[in-house]
């Protein structure tokens, strides 16, 4: 096992970066698989090459290993709007209710398919400011719903979903999850959903082109693999025939994936494993805290939830629209790294923020209350 100090260590951006949310420095551990991996590549040594081609089934292990879902259920993807494309296209009928104001990866897929295909309708959710709650579900579920569709932690308000309590309201219809802004750092129950999305380029720090799609055993029955290639159809492939995808996530394969990626994102995976989530999603609890005190103390009003059961590692500071600009440029004047949006600055905190990234954006702070 590995401690979250030791974890922590592994962080090597420069003091200032509260933007997990957007994008994850490399962690020293997927840099070091990264040089590994392309030192293999380059040189190209006599069965190198084809040996490579076993980080599938390791990334599909170490995805299989914090979800919960079998291996063979799991299938790697670039991308989690990929993911998502897949599981949208693939969807057979019926209403898909999501809300409008989530990241467009999710409102793009459903869109798409739709206009597409033609055989889905999108149901646009009313929401609570952006939250997406049971609640709100239960009151605008219909006969014709035949899936959901959540994010994990949305993108504009920081909300940790109750993925356990909207299952529990829309009973066997298709849960899909983009979790690509909670996984890794949030103990989530993965089993509930039916189909699980995400990137590997934000909190788990294994950089771009890395993702997975995860599917239960009712999304394989329900789900048709729209896109998918001649890897699609299982590790053997004559030319001179065009085979049926297997049954199983492997069918929503379009080619061979970069292995070098699949390698970075099984390191990263590996890594989260060997310190545990709940650690990690405890060591940032502790950091979001540390933010939101110093919000407080400066005055800096904060838009997200406070409740630990409804956050992860993002914190929303919304000051009045004159003032924005003045936080903004605070900001960027002490070098800290955030996400300044037209109407509120996100910030996003990990395990590994240290104590001289908080002091700058004490700075940040000290300089834009003195402004405002």
């Amino acid at each position: 096992m590995t401690t979250v100090e030791e974890y922590a260590r592994g962080f090597g951006e420069e003091p200032g970066y509260l933007d997990y949310g957007r994008v994850g420095p490399l962690s020293a551990t997927v840099r070091a698989e990264a040089i590994g991996q392309y030192e293999i590549l380059s040189k190209a040594r006599f069965g190198t090459i084809d040996r490579m081609g076993a980080e599938d089934e390791r990334v599909r292990d170490a995805v299989s290993a914090l979800t919960g879902f079998p291996a063979d259920q799991v299938a790697f993807q670039p991308n989690a709007s990929s993911g998502l494309l897949h599981a949208a296209f693939g969807l057979t009928g019926g209403d898909v209710l999501l809300s409008l104001a989530e990241f467009p990866s999710l409102t793009y897929a459903a869109e798409r398919a739709a206009r597409a295909l033609r055989v889905i309708t999108p149901t646009w959710l009313e929401t609570d400011g952006g939250r997406v709650t049971p609640a709100r579900i239960r009151e605008q579920l219909t006969d014709s719903t035949s899936a959901v569709m959540v994010s994990l932690v949305d993108s504009r308000t920081g909300y940790l979903a109750d993925i356990d309590g909207i299952r529990q309201v829309i009973g066997d219809r298709l849960l899909i999850v983009d979790a690509i802004q909670g996984f890794g750092v949030v103990d989530a129950p993965w089993e509930v959903a039916d189909v699980v999305v995400s990137g590997g380029q934000k909190w788990m720090r294994a950089g771009w082109g890395t993702g997975f799609l995860a599917l239960s055993e009712r999304a394989v029955d329900h789900l048709t693999p729209v896109f998918s290639g001649w890897t699609g159809s299982g590790p053997q492939q004559p030319w001179d025939e065009v085979l049926e995808p297997v049954r199983g996530a492997g069918a929503f394969s379009v080619s061979n994936p970069d292995r070098v990626a699949q390698a970075r994102f099984a390191a990263a995976l590996e890594e989260v494993a060997s310190v545990g989530v709940s650690a990690i999603s405890a060591a940032i609890s502790d950091n979001v805290e540390r933010v939101l005190q110093l919000a407080d103390e400066f005055a800096v009003p904060v838009s997200s939830s406070r409740s630990p059961a409804e956050r992860a590692g993002m914190i929303v500071l919304e000051p009045l629209p004159e003032q924005l600009t003045v936080l903004g440029a605070s900001l960027h004047n002490h070098g800290v790294s955030a996400s300044v949006r037209a109407t509120n600055v996100r910030i996003s905190v990990h395990a590994g923020t240290t104590a001289e990234t908080l002091d700058m954006l004490r700075a940040a702070f000290t300089s834009y209350a003195s402004a405002a």
